[in-house]
């Protein structure tokens, strides 16, 4: 197995145990937690192909462990109130209708990369989830957590709808 995948299990691993942190009332270490999650996603990608070890089993499981990751920490946020439960949704609906066009392009031997709207939605994902997982401790950063936090649904909008615009002939 290589490095870059050992990382990515060891996100998937940590998702419990930040969600234990998250219900202990840890925010702290919660945060710290979802941010070092969050930067194996980018260092296993980066890893795999510095190292041309790039991989079936990484190309499966390194979007489900960032969609796990993500996920868990939106339930959690919108279940406490701190952010809306329509947009998780608005949220998840992308993200299943972008795996479902990845899983027919893979069928039919095509790539889909990312594009520029998808890596602007992780990063300001991943940026507004860990100022708002901070709010608890330094209430300063909710605002403008939550203000990332719209940035990151209007990225998922647009690049939900160019990957829709782009994978309609293969639903044909």
């Amino acid at each position: 197995m290589t490095i870059s995948n050992k990382l990515t299990f060891l996100r998937v691993f940590m998702i419990p145990v930040f969600m234990l942190a998250l219900e202990a009332g840890l925010s702290l270490t919660a945060a710290v937690l979802f941010l070092l999650a969050s930067f194996t996603d980018f260092l296993d990608g980066y890893l795999a192909r510095k190292r041309n070890e790039i991989t079936t089993l990484g190309k499966f499981m390194d979007p489900l462990a960032d969609k796990l990751l993500t996920m868990a920490a939106f339930v959690y946020l919108a279940v406490g109130g701190l952010i809306p439960a329509w947009a998780v949704v608005v949220i998840l609906a992308r993200e299943t209708m972008v795996t479902g066009l990845r899983v027919i392009a893979a069928e039919k031997g095509i790539v889909i990369a990312a594009s520029s709207w998808g890596k602007l939605k992780t990063l300001t994902q991943m940026v507004s989830l860990t100022m708002l997982l901070l709010g608890p401790v330094w209430p300063v950063l909710n605002l403008p957590g939550l203000i990332l936090f719209y940035v990151s649904l209007a990225a998922a909008l647009f690049s939900g709808w160019d990957y829709l615009k782009g994978g309609l002939p293969l639903l044909k």
